[in-house]
């Protein structure tokens, strides 16, 4: 059982006219933990993932507890609380050099793959070699 980690680094293009972090700039970057968790856990790039299907976001609960700041570099921790068949409830927290939380959440995704055409979408059953490395990762009782 492990957290996946990334590091980002809060830059101009993430900040409003107030210096702070604009909240629509914190789903990107967890749009971005989760791409990369799939790039690099996974082997799964999206480039490839989205030729016959994907992973859409189904629900998303956040909290903010702390600003971010122009600058500021933020660890984005990222854990599978729940699997089912073709979804599954991944944790979420960003935080701040000295610790603090900046905030938290949880996002559930669904495996989904396209009907010829993409005319139609449906949920699909993770594979067991997918299933596998996605149970290291999978911490049930973690608050966030």
């Amino acid at each position: 059982m492990q957290k996946f980690i990334k590091k980002e680094t809060v830059r101009f293009q993430h900040v409003d006219f107030a210096g702070i972090v604009f909240y629509p700039r914190f789903l990107e970057m967890l749009n971005n933990i989760v791409e990369d968790f799939y790039d690099e856990v996974l082997g799964l790039p999206f480039k490839s993932i989205h030729k016959t299907g994907g992973i859409p976001t189904v629900d998303l609960k956040i909290q903010f507890k702390k600003a971010a700041r122009l600058g500021d570099e933020l660890t984005k921790y990222l854990w599978v609380k729940k699997l089912g068949t073709s979804s599954m409830q991944c944790g979420f927290t960003f935080e701040h050099a000295d610790g603090s939380i900046c905030l938290e959440g949880e996002v559930s995704l669904v495996r989904v793959e396209f009907a010829e055409g993409r005319d139609e979408i449906k949920s699909s059953p993770f594979p067991e070699d997918m299933r596998a490395k996605l149970e290291e990762y999978l911490i049930p009782d973690m608050r966030f």
